[in-house]
């Protein structure tokens, strides 16, 4: 099958390698340092289920230079969906599928503004992978059980596309599963990543967030109030979602944090626009008060417009 993955980073890197090793014809799409270096090297991948080496990796920073593909693995930060997007015209031919693996809920829909719905289908991934060094991968396996793709159609029919991808995600060794409710699930990961714009407020981890009795009512708070926005919106997750996160996060490392978090701490930009922004507008949309979230998103949102303008100014 031929595939482009656009985002080569940790999750891009790794599952776009393996679908390599298993013989498919992959291109990575990246920029600079780690993009150089897999056009150099190759890709490393040091992963706790067997380390490998794609060499040569075919690797661009151009989409018009790859032709039309069979599948797009879209595996960047939800705020640069958006750039991405108006360029896939260069890939995507009719029976193109293409599926974003972001941590936010609006991905399909800004998606759906430059490709048809047919081609888009749902997707999320389960996963602790990094950029070690530019063109080297480094897998450590995933929070909770294994390092595991879930996917579907956003209508949820089981088509032929979708059993192909099965498949496809099977003979490379990949961990997968065909959702019942992908829309539920997305939103199921959604509202626990969402606790990392709290951990960026905070500048802490998880340990101390949790055990402090004041933050701690707030990650309760949060979470409830993302469920409350799910109803209004349509989704069918389960009543006792919150108690379900709260209890999976008492077995996070007290001394871990979030990617939001780091990015805030070191001046980058965050997807906090498409974590707590999302549950903010959404909220507005429906007449939801959403005091945690819009306080989150408040006190992060300058911060993440000054580092966006000093990242454009480069």
């Amino acid at each position: 099958m031929k595939i482009a993955v656009i985002g080569a980073g940790g999750v891009g890197g790794y599952f776009g390698g393996r679908l390599a090793q298993a013989g498919n014809d992959v291109t990575f799409v990246d920029a600079g340092p780690h993009l150089l270096a897999m056009q150099q090297n190759g890709l490393k991948v040091k992963s706790v289920h067997g380390d490998f080496h794609i060499n040569p990796a075919q690797a661009t920073d151009n989409l018009a230079t790859i032709g039309k593909v069979d599948l797009v693995i879209i595996s960047l930060k939800t705020h640069q969906i958006k750039n991405i997007a108006k360029q896939l015209h260069h890939i995507v031919g009719d029976e193109t599928i293409v599926v974003p693996f972001g941590n936010g809920v609006m991905a399909v829909e800004e998606l759906k503004e430059h490709i048809a719905p047919y081609n888009l289908i749902g997707g999320l991934c389960k996963i602790m992978s990094r950029i070690e060094t530019p063109g080297v991968i480094n897998h450590s396996g995933a929070h909770n059980g294994d390092t595991t793709i879930i996917f579907g159609e956003l209508d949820n029919a089981k088509t032929p596309r979708i059993a192909e991808l099965k498949t496809l995600f099977d003979n490379a060794g990949i961990v997968n599963i065909i959702a019942d409710d992908i829309i539920a699930e997305i939103w199921r990961k959604f509202i626990g990543i969402c606790i990392s714009g709290l951990l960026g407020v905070t500048r802490t981890n998880f340990g101390e967030l949790r055990e402090l009795p004041e933050t701690r009512a707030m990650m309760v708070d949060l979470l409830a109030e993302i469920y409350a926005v799910s109803k209004k919106v349509g989704v069918n997750l389960e009543d006792d979602i919150v108690e379900k996160n709260m209890a999976a996060f008492e077995h996070f490392p007290a001394d871990s944090t979030s990617s939001l978090a780091i990015d805030v701490i070191e001046g980058r930009p965050s997807e906090i626009e498409y974590q707590n922004g999302s549950v903010v507008h959404l909220a507005k949309r429906y007449d939801i008060d959403v005091p945690v979230n819009r306080f989150v998103y408040s006190c992060i949102l300058p911060m993440d417009l000054k580092a966006k303008r000093a990242q454009a100014a480069k």
